[in-house]
């Protein structure tokens, strides 16, 4: 509730002003890359929930260039990767929800979700609830990740 409660929900794009500030750790940036960064998403499905977005505006996958829509691929593998070796999830949801109707919170601006899945991370809270439970906070996730996204690290796994 803290998150929701405080977050800014500005007229802006997120991805652009978030992508565009240099307050990295405050926005939960965990990789910029050339075309695309990553970032923690603040009202995840589930812990280590990730979004990957071209820095460019663009409102739908079929707009991406050649090289954001290859990049985006890569650094979902690489996310991947970081995420099961720290949090050993035993599955991987990715998606891309473009349009209100299919679910984007944020409808103009392109990104792909990488939500990491458990057994058992499903239960009667989300249905009778209307809530979800994460057992960590959004900063110590990123804490936890973080570290593992640095260029000297990241780009080579």
């Amino acid at each position: 509730m803290k998150y929701i409660k405080n977050v800014n929900h500005g007229e802006g794009c997120i991805f652009c002003e978030k992508s565009a500030e240099d307050r990295d750790e405050e926005n939960f940036i965990l990789y910029r890359g050339e075309v695309n960064f990553i970032l923690l998403n603040i009202y995840p499905y589930n812990t280590g929930h990730v979004m990957i977005a071209p820095y460019r505006h663009t409102g739908t996958l079929e707009e991406l260039a050649s090289e954001e829509a290859a990049d985006m691929m890569v650094l979902a593998q690489r996310a991947i990767r970081v995420i099961r070796s720290e949090m050993s999830p035993d599955g991987f949801n990715l998606g891309v929800n473009i349009s209100r109707i299919a679910g984007a919170g944020v409808t103009d601006h392109v990104h792909m979700h990488i939500v990491p899945r458990w057994s058992g991370d499903t239960n009667f809270m989300p249905v009778l609830g209307s809530t979800r439970v994460l057992p960590e906070l959004p900063e110590e996730t990123y804490e936890k990740l973080q570290p593992h996204f640095s260029d000297d690290v990241f780009s080579t796994s």
